[in-house]
């Protein structure tokens, strides 16, 4: 009944659009461009939101609120004992990411609460409306010790949203495909959770500045209702710690189109500014790795005739990055603890001490006589008392190396065998590395990883993480790996949140060494160079053996490409169809596209009007070669070059499974 009462009360409202007969606890906070309006009021003592998009409700009257573990309800009996509004419009600089400013303009409501009991403050509720969203959240007044058992925040469905999901509270993380259906069958769902209403307005829900709290999962209530599903501590408390505090932002990304979802910033410019004053060490950048030769079964982890961490195996990938222009060399199975059952128990790891066959002093001199940094790597297998305990020696270790970067992991099902990755504990532990990762001017790259809520705009060391399915289900996973739409969803979904270390590159597509016959790469090798720039990272892998590079012409998009850039563009979207992104180096004039396909071929055509006028520019393309297929020929490709400006309209035609990438560059500047 609620939610059929709310929709009636939101049509009424979107007809007039912003009435200014509201009563005295009820408030309408306009995005500044007018197209997004939130409606928040105290109805009986109820906090209760709504947000309209263009005059029309897509989130129906929605309660907030939260219950404490003494029993005090916090969604209910309030009243309102001040408000007060502000606007903000300026702009920021990243030292990294997808374009180098960022526009941050927003009008805010903030709502102190006291219970109807009292004439203090017990709750404050704070709106902030962007141009491409809407973030709400929580403080709690200086009041001791407290403990969350719910959040009661709602987002109240207008009709049978179309969704794209992962399922929550699964052994593995957030690492599943994703599912397209209905808004009704969803369960309970991990966050971005990306929706498409009837009138083809798109929103995305999810969470900014995750700090010292738990994260938030959807659970499907019934009735277009998802509620906020907080994950629990072992005991099932929520949320626990001291006041004062404050909740994550709950964000709503609202756009008329998919393409509008790519570009949005609402996550970024809901965290806080740098805690970094000196950023000139965190640096993108461009590696190769002892990795997929693992996971093919090329090389073991552990030590023994196959173990690729080996000195002379490092100095080879040195040379390789040095020759052809790359900045690191990942090294994984190099430390000790990888003999024994470490799946099952982390703390046999030790992070300070080499394998006898691996010369970390001796490979970190021969790097740095290259120009070649080692990028270290930190596997947990999720003990985190064990990693605590040395990751102070553990940093210090690398920084006298002159290590810049540090890829961690945390697998298992569990961590430290009963708390959930994604738990406040969790949620603490990866903050603690970052910050300690800092303190020695080291970047990190996290795996099985906490979800991206934008704080690498607060701690930018926080340089990328998975948190998604990546490439390497292509080598093992026994449903055959991920599926040619993964990555036509991905950008919508999980990269919302923020850059995504998917590791693309490989060449050898069927990878026969492995003797897997039912895994291979499920893309044509056009596509596996467009997934640079479709997929965000400013560390950017190329991700295969290096012998399979050595004399491949398709290998020059990948020494070009950059990981920093100056502007994004969404040039086509549609999700889990195609998706093309353009992007412009940062510092430089070249612009680069990415254009991929899911299991359908198809022709798209883009226009290159983003160049400057009056300026040539030649193309150099990298394109599906007529008859390619990702199953049956993916290794057709067609490489070539064009003029091109800013009249010019360029034609991209992708075989099933594909893509293409093009580098544009001026042609005063174009190599012969």
């Amino acid at each position: 009944m609620r939610t059929v009462l709310s929709r009636c009360f939101l049509s009424a409202l979107s007809v007039v659009l912003i009435s200014t007969a509201v009563t005295a606890q009820s408030y309408i906070v306009n995005s500044p461009s007018g197209e997004i309006s939130a409606v928040i009021e105290l109805r009986d003592g109820y906090p209760i939101y709504s947000l309209l998009f263009r005059g029309t409700a897509i989130i129906g009257e929605s309660r907030m609120g939260l219950v404490m573990g003494d029993g005090t309800d916090l969604s209910s009996g309030l009243t309102v004992l001040k408000d007060a509004k502000a606007s903000v419009d300026r702009a920021w600089t990243q030292p990294w990411g997808e374009m180098r400013e960022v526009k941050e303009r927003y009008n805010e409501l903030r709502l102190e609460l006291a219970s109807n009991t009292s004439s203090e403050t017990v709750l404050v509720i704070t709106f902030r409306v962007f141009d491409d969203g809407v973030g709400f959240r929580y403080e709690l007044p200086d009041s001791g010790d407290f403990i969350v058992t719910d959040d009661r925040s709602e987002f109240v469905l207008m009709s049978d949203y179309r969704s794209w999901w992962i399922p929550a509270f699964e052994n593995n993380r957030y690492e599943y495909l994703y599912t397209e259906s209905s808004a009704s069958d969803l369960r309970s769902v991990h966050t971005p959770l990306t929706m498409e209403t009837p009138d083809g307005v798109f929103l995305s829900i999810h969470e900014a500045a995750l700090t010292d709290w738990a994260s938030m999962a959807l659970l499907n209530m019934g009735n277009g209702i998802l509620e906020c599903d907080l994950v629990p501590w072992s005991d099932g408390t929520k949320v626990r710690g001291e006041t004062p505090v404050v909740s994550p932002w709950r964000t709503i990304s609202v756009s008329g189109d998919a393409a509008g979802l790519l570009t949005s910033t609402i996550i970024l410019n809901l965290n806080e500014p740098s805690k970094i004053e000196d950023t000139s060490w965190i640096r993108p950048g461009r590696y190769v790795g002892i990795w997929w030769g693992m996971h093919i079964g090329k090389y073991s982890w552990g030590s023994g005739n196959k173990h690729g961490a080996t000195t002379a195996n490092t100095k080879m990938y040195i040379d390789f990055a040095a020759r052809h222009g790359f900045d690191g060399v990942l090294v994984e199975g190099w430390n000790l603890g990888w003999d024994d059952n470490w799946f099952a128990n982390g703390s046999f790891f030790q992070f300070t001490i080499p394998h006898p066959d691996f010369d970390m002093e001796e490979i970190s001199r021969y790097g740095a006589e290259k120009g070649i940094y080692l990028i270290g790597h930190h596997e947990t297998g999720a003990d985190i008392d064990n990693y605590e305990r040395q990751l102070d020696a553990a940093f210090e270790y690398y920084e006298r190396l002159g290590v810049k970067a540090v890829k961690t992991g945390y697998v298992g099902h569990r961590t430290n065998e009963f708390e959930w990755h994604h738990g406040q504990y969790m949620v603490n532990h990866y903050r603690k590395v970052v910050e300690k990762a800092a303190e020695h001017h080291i970047m990190i790259i996290v795996h099985e990883p906490i979800k991206a809520t934008g704080i690498r705009r607060t701690w930018p060391n926080m340089i990328a993480r998975e948190g998604a399915r990546g490439q390497e289900y292509n080598a093992w996973s026994g449903d055959g790996g991920n599926l040619p739409d993964h990555t036509t969803i991905l950008p919508f979904t999980r990269m919302l949140g923020g850059p995504f270390d998917f590791t693309p590159g490989i060449f050898d597509l069927y990878f026969n060494e492995a003797g897997r016959p039912n895994n291979r790469i499920n893309t044509t090798l056009a596509k596996q160079l467009a997934l640079y720039v479709v997929i965000y990272s400013p560390m950017q892998m190329a991700a295969d053996l290096p012998k399979n590079y050595e004399g491949h012409p398709a290998f020059e998009f990948i020494k070009e490409v950059p990981s920093d850039w100056e502007e994004t563009l969404a040039l086509h979207a549609a999700i889990g169809d195609y998706v093309t992104i353009a992007r412009k180096e940062r510092g430089g004039e070249d612009w680069f596209i990415g254009s991929i396909t899911d299991e359908d071929g198809r022709t798209l055509e883009a226009s290159l009007s983003f160049l400057d006028e009056g300026r040539e520019y030649e193309a150099y393309i990298y394109a599906d070669a007529p008859g390619a297929d990702w199953k049956s020929r993916p290794y057709m490709i067609d490489i070539r070059k064009e003029k091109v400006d800013y009249s010019s309209i360029l034609k991209l035609e992708l075989a099933p499974g594909g893509g293409q990438a093009v580098r544009i560059t001026p042609a005063t500047s174009s190599p012969e």
